[in-house]
């Protein structure tokens, strides 16, 4: 599984965003010249974070793109589903084989019979709890968290020297 480059560059954006000292907008020039990405290709990347709720468009001269809610509200997982999407990452394309029938089978003979077929595939089981964890840890994590965590080791390295 790989993310596409338009949600490294989303999350890498709310972090500027976060970041910037400034309680104002920050304008498309200025963050797609820090992330170096072309402003159209950018554009339309924050563009479905604002289609979510999670930025915010502030029009005229000196508009740009204000983060719409606090960062601690900003889950990695918000940003992953309103660019990736919010589709299942696996689905079982095979549950007509023979192989699939015996695990079923298997299943039910090691359980109660009258549940036979209805357990649907065990890989896909599987997949999906592994699915669960990820998108519980990807929830876990903020836009603050990481601004937080910058922080602390910028502080770090100032005390060292």
């Amino acid at each position: 599984m790989q993310f596409s480059k338009s949600t490294d560059y989303a999350l890498h954006a709310l972090i500027h965003l976060g970041h910037s000292e400034r309680c104002n907008n920050v304008g498309i020039k200025e963050l797609s010249s820090a992330l170096s990405v072309s402003e159209s290709y950018l554009s339309k990347t924050l563009s479905k974070l604002r289609q979510d709720g999670i930025l915010r468009a502030v029009p005229g001269v000196n508009g740009g793109y204000e983060l719409a809610r606090p960062a601690d509200q900003i889950t990695f997982l918000d940003v992953i589903q309103a660019i990736e999407g919010r589709q299942q990452l696996f689905r079982c394309s095979n549950s007509s084989s023979r192989q699939h029938q015996l695990l079923e089978e298997d299943e039910a003979t090691q359980s109660d019979q009258k549940n036979l077929g209805t357990n649907g595939c065990l890989i896909e089981k599987v997949m999906y709890g592994a699915e669960k964890h990820l998108h519980q840890y990807l929830q876990e994590q903020t836009i603050q968290s990481v601004l937080d965590e910058a922080f602390k080791r910028c502080n770090h390295e100032v005390n060292k020297k």
